[in-house]
């Protein structure tokens, strides 16, 4: 199951991009970049110094041969999002890169270059996290002590040896993936996750579309006017009055949790914590007006008026990506919150005149990638239903599809009680090979260990975990010992169990990305993808080109599982929705 994974192109044209020391630094456009072309080997061939001002220029030319040629390069740098949004702005889009930075975590921690020089070598540079200059900018010294060549001005010759030099580094990372015991994976993971860096630029620029009247309006209703002078909204103010009434605290700011605790005790309230969950459970009368409260608040904070003043500029929401930042490669965001865009804002989510918004979600994705990971028959067999909660009730696994849905959840998640967990021994008698790959995972996380997802990536190590069992099996433990590590090694099974599924899901909504952005350039009028969230993208298309752009979407979520999983016969419906705004798609 893994003849679609990519051999190496020794044909393929690697270029460096480094920022040289020279240059006053407000005078930006001035300094020097040097480009340094490799083969896959990482053997050089030639180098050049431009001027940043002159960069977008030279990229864009490299760009339009290779893709005269049929084969564009790959640009190499140490952190894509120093490097693209200046390219992007330029007008200059590039095919494909390789993100250092991040590749470089990816192969540290994975079990499948672990015997590699870049695995066990000690921390250094590299290893820093993103703003260290050496990394962030690979910067190499001006004086490179050979002389150019007169034919064109190319240098040839050795690169510097410093720390953190970006083509030793792609040495090493290079003989890592061809020493793994892996290489394909690991080069369509790196390559994936690489995509997505630019996709996450190319997204931050683009902004997506944000009709700031209809948010305005959406607020107005929901919360009353926009206030001044740091008063609550109307409607804010008549719930926390309600609150206070039913909880006799006339002074209580609803806003401050430990205060909000403390008055929910002095009434009796069953509660240890101000979480909705225990609030709704308790079934007091202060539950309604208070949940009404927690809701709008966090509407009112997360996404009012304040946010739209600070994250949505000429007509777009310019949210930023961070790929990666979650251990299992999920992406977070570190400003907007773009991967919490709540319901009920998302009518402001409105395509241009003459566009229409594509809305495409992966159906039960993480159920779909286990059953091809562990290529359970039965499982594929039931996920041929666009609704493989459904297709589990036609196999007679489990009585409805709310029962399926938690048993699968369950199974993914660890469940061990409730719902979830009742319905497990169905799910094993059901598809024995796929909750063996959860079950295997979530026991080597209990014993300490690390596991990986299809492609590679490898969940950290839990030296606690392993310690605390070491403890508890020492002679004269005590039943506390034995205690913290049982529970220890219980959540960290959870965790693992999850990791390799949710990870593998990752990987694969970064290969339908990336399959996607390739269709999307080759189309007229530019389409772009606008927003992603996990399992769902938003492209903004042209009207005329928009039902091109689903069959896009579509193309892209088969190549996707054909380049993960050869010829299984899992498939990965989507549902595809072209619409004026976004909530219609719901």
């Amino acid at each position: 199951m893994t003849e679609g994974l990519p051999a190496r192109d020794d044909g393929e044209a690697l270029v460096l991009v480094m920022e040289a020391g020279i240059g006053a630094p407000e005078h930006d456009d001035e300094r020097a970049v040097v480009l340094v072309e490799t083969g896959p080997d990482g053997a050089q061939r030639m180098r050049r110094v431009v001027t940043r001002a002159e960069l977008a220029a030279e990229v864009g030319r490299r760009e339009r041969t290779g893709a005269e040629e049929g084969r564009p390069p790959r640009w190499v740098w140490a952190d894509t999002s120093r490097w693209a949004p200046d390219l992007i702005a330029a007008g200059v889009r590039v095919e494909r890169c390789h993100d250092l930075r991040l590749c470089h975590r990816i192969l540290r921690a994975s079990v499948l270059s672990a015997t590699s020089e870049l695995a066990r070598a000690p921390r250094g540079p590299w290893d820093e996290s993103p703003g260290t200059p050496a990394v962030t900018q690979g910067v190499v010294p001006l004086d490179l002590g050979i002389d150019p060549d007169p034919h064109g001005g190319a240098w040839a010759g050795d690169a510097p040896g410093a720390a953190g030099d970006a083509l030793s580094e792609l040495r090493r990372q290079l003989a890592a993936v061809d020493g793994s015991a892996e290489p394909g994976r690991l080069r369509l993971l790196l390559a994936a996750e690489s995509a997505g860096a630019l996709i996450a630029a190319e997204m931050h620029h683009d902004g997506l579309p944000w009709d700031v009247e209809e948010h305005d309006r959406l607020l107005t209703e929901a919360l009353g006017p926009r206030p001044s002078g740091g008063r609550r909204p109307a409607r804010l103010e008549e719930l926390a009055a309600q609150v206070r009434t039913v909880l006799d605290r006339p002074d209580l700011n609803p806003d401050s949790q430990p205060e909000l605790l403390r008055a929910l005790r002095a009434a009796g309230v069953p509660v240890t914590s101000t979480r909705t969950a225990e609030i709704r459970a308790a079934g007091h009368p202060v539950s309604a007006p208070l949940l009404a409260y927690k809701k709008l608040a966090r509407l009112y904070s997360a996404n009012g008026w304040h946010w739209a003043q600070a994250w949505v500029r000429e007509g777009r929401f310019r949210p930023e990506y961070v790929p990666g930042r979650v251990v299992t490669g999920r992406w977070a965001s570190s400003g907007g919150g773009a991967l919490q865009l709540p319901a009920a804002v998302r009518a402001a989510v409105r395509a241009e005149p003459g566009h229409r918004l594509v809305v495409a979600d992966a159906a039960q994705l993480e159920p779909r990638v286990l059953a091809a990971m562990s290529g359970d028959a039965a499982m594929a067999a039931a996920g041929r239903s666009a609704d493989l909660y459904q297709g589990l009730v036609d196999a007679g696994v489990v009585a409805t599809r709310t029962e399926a849905k938690y048993a699968m959840l369950g199974a993914i998640y660890g469940a061990t009680t409730g719902a979830g967990g009742a319905l497990l021994p169905r799910l094993r008698q059901a598809f024995p090979a796929a909750m063996d790959v959860v079950e295997r995972a979530a026991r080597a996380g209990e014993r300490g260990e690390v596991v990986a997802t299809w492609l590679g990536r490898t969940s950290p190590a839990d030296e606690v975990t392993a310690a605390l069992r070491h403890a508890a099996r020492a002679e004269g433990a005590d039943a506390e010992q034995v205690r913290l590590a049982r529970r220890r090694a219980q959540d960290h099974g959870r965790f693992t169990r999850n990791f390799v599924v949710q990870g593998t899901a990752a990987e694969w909504a970064l290969c339908w990305m990336a399959a996607l952005r390739r269709r999307l350039r080759a189309l007229p009028g530019e389409p772009r993808l606008v927003f992603f969230l996990h399992d769902e993208v938003l492209v903004h298309t042209p009207t005329g080109i928009a039902s091109r752009v689903a069959e896009a979407v579509v193309e892209a979520a088969t190549e996707a599982g054909r380049l993960l999983f050869g010829s299984s016969p899992v498939e990965f419906p989507l549902d595809v929705a072209v619409v004026e705004s976004y909530d219609e798609a719901a």
